[in-house]
């Protein structure tokens, strides 16, 4: 098999959610883990993730107050609207 192309970081957090999903196909999940094996940073991205999602799984949403999930969601499309 020809080798992997080369994934920057920024794509790498766009494709941690269908990683931990496994929604990738072959060819990106390969040039994921190649990227992972050689980016510490990424690494660390990534436990954090696990941990995020592992954390929030436990909390049951009717928790969660409508003004605590609009600030999250503001939060995240605000993050996901920033330049890496």
């Amino acid at each position: 098999m020809a080798e992997a192309e080369g994934l920057s970081c920024a794509e790498f957090v766009e494709l941690v959610t269908d990683y931990l999903e496994r929604a990738l196909d072959t060819r990106s999940r390969l040039r994921f883990e190649d990227h992972l094996a050689e980016c510490e940073g990424c690494e660390t991205y990534l436990e954090q993730m696990r941990e995020t999602l592992s954390m929030l799984g436990r909390i049951p949403r009717q928790t969660l107050s409508e003004e605590a999930q609009r600030r999250l969601l503001t939060a995240f499309r605000d993050w996901n609207a920033t330049p890496l």
